[in-house]
Formats: structure tokens, sequence, C-alpha cells
């Protein structure tokens, strides 16, 4: 898979502080990649130096194997702010003035409207238009150029849950045509539903990446309730137990690697227990997040 972003010991110092600390990073094409942090983390600093905004102390970035260009900058869609829309003109009308803006033709305009769902708002004023509608707007204008990448930062900040929604879903659709994706939000579960691999900074520094994918695997967590009176000493003596803790009216069970619910739950029935409860849940993004940040504590 070719690199379409790499990023070496990058550094970025606002006097005393360190907004990006020895930053290595390398984004393959095709990915979906989530940036992930707290308040102050370093997530959009990072993303302006990518975009040649924001100029970095040391280190270095590559895009498309090469020494970052002008031509490299039209291959890149990107949106790292609310972008600025006249209100009182159409969807069209202010596409046409980003089109002039970045030197693209404005055949695309219609096309770029019908992906994000706004064809039939076109000429509608954009004052008149809902939070999402502006943001998908944004995305629109960031399309223009039929980018090889595309840079979101916190694209779903502030929309309501339908809002979001419709951006991620968006974002899948988008990236179904091969683009790549570099998305830095907060809200890791929409990180989890549409990101396939994400990093997470903390104070400018990587303390953690991985594929999405990777999160739910490993223990499994079950929720058991059952009426025999010797459930607690059966669940106790199966192979697969981490530990068995009650919890009102049922048990939390965390199994060990190669253990599930389906197997614990088999083996209930071979000893003739029929259990009324039984719920699966494996480990989520946001809890991986947060024990990561516990460990880059200790």
């Amino acid at each position: 898979m070719d690199t379409v972003l790499s990023i070496k010991n990058l550094t970025k110092k606002y006097g005393r502080i360190t907004a990006v600390n020895d930053l290595s990073l390398e984004i393959k094409k095709g990915t979906i990649f989530g940036l992930l942090g707290p308040n102050g983390s370093g997530k959009t600093t990072t993303l302006g130096v990518i975009l040649d905004v924001i100029n970095h102390t040391s280190g270095e970035y590559q895009w498309f194997g090469e020494t970052p260009s002008k031509e490299h900058r039209k291959k890149i869609g990107a949106i790292l702010e609310t972008p600025i829309f006249y209100p009182y003109l159409s969807a069209i009308d202010n596409l046409k003035i980003v089109a002039n803006i970045k030197q693209v033709s404005t055949d695309n305009i219609d096309n770029v409207l019908q992906q994000v769902d706004l064809f039939e708002r076109r000429n509608d004023k954009f004052k008149t238009y809902s939070l999402g509608m502006k943001q998908r707007l944004s995305i629109a204008s960031a399309l223009l150029c039929n980018p090889t990448v595309m840079i979101l930062d916190e694209p779903t900040n502030g929309l309501d849950p339908q809002g979001i929604a419709e951006i991620r879903n968006l974002i899948i659709e988008i990236a179904k045509d091969g683009k790549t994706i570099i998305l830095a939000s907060h809200l890791l579960d929409e990180v989890q539903k549409v990101c396939s691999h994400f990093a997470v900074l903390k104070k400018g520094k990587m303390i953690y990446t991985g594929l999405v994918e990777d999160v739910s695997k490993g223990e499994e967590t079950v929720e058991v309730s059952a009426e025999e009176e010797n459930i607690e000493e059966l669940l106790k003596n199966y192979k697969g137990i981490k530990s068995v803790k009650p919890d009102h009216n049922k048990w939390i069970i965390s199994l060990h690697d190669g253990h599930n619910s389906k197997t614990l739950n088999t083996y209930l029935i071979a000893n003739d227990v029929v259990v009324s409860h039984l719920v699966s849940q494996k480990k989520s993004l946001e809890k991986q997040f947060l024990e990561v940040l516990a460990a880059s504590d200790q």
C-alpha cells in the first residue's frame, strides 16, 4: 500500500509551549485515519503544519513520497475551520467563488452538490441552511478540486445526532471513491464507526496508533443472569473466566482471549443451566482511549 503522508520527528513550538512533540506517523493510501486527543493535544496544529499554513520548528513531512509542493496541495481538500461563505449568496454562487480562489473549473459544482445531497437546495441562500447543511457545503467546497486526500478537522462539531449521522455517512461514501481521509475528532464513537486507523495524541506526542478493528479484539465482557443457585460456582470453574463480579441480579464476567459468550453459554448449557439474560460487550474505542491516556500518566 502506497504511503500518502509521512511525518518524521515533527515538532512545533510556540515559545515555551510545545504543541507538537517529535511526532512520527505514516498514513497509507485509501485509509480513513482518525487523530484523537483531548483539547490541546496538537491535532489541529499537526493538520495546520502538513497543510503548510503553520510553520514547524523541526522535523519533516512528505506528501506522496516527495517534498511538499504547490502541486501536491492541489491534490488535497481540507477543512481546518468552518469556511466562511457569503450568507446572501446561493450554494452555487458561493462554490463559484471558492473555485475561482482555488483556480479550478466550475464544471464540478453540480457533481459535488449532488455528492453532499445539497443539489435540490443549490439555489437557496446560505443563510437558510441548517448547521449540518452548512458543514456539507464546506465538504463540497473541499471536493471541488477532486482531491486525492481529504483533511477534516472536527467535521461533526456542534451538530445534532442527525447531522452527525449525515456527515458520518458522507465521509464513508467519499472514502468509497478511493480517497484517503485524515480526520481529527474528539467524538470517539464516530471515529470507531468511520475510521480504519487511528492515533492518540497527548500534549503533542503520539502515545498510541493502531487499527480500529483491533480495538474490539481481545477480552470480552459478558453479563449473565440465571436462576440456578450454583451459578456463581459454575462460572468461577469455567476455564475461560478472568473474573466474576455480582451486579444486583446478574453477574459481570471478563473472559480471556479465545473465549466468548458463545463458548460460555455452551458450557452453561452442558451443566444444565439455561440463562435468562446474556449480553456480550466488546471493548469500545472510548475505553481503549481512556486506558491509553491513563497509561501515559504512569
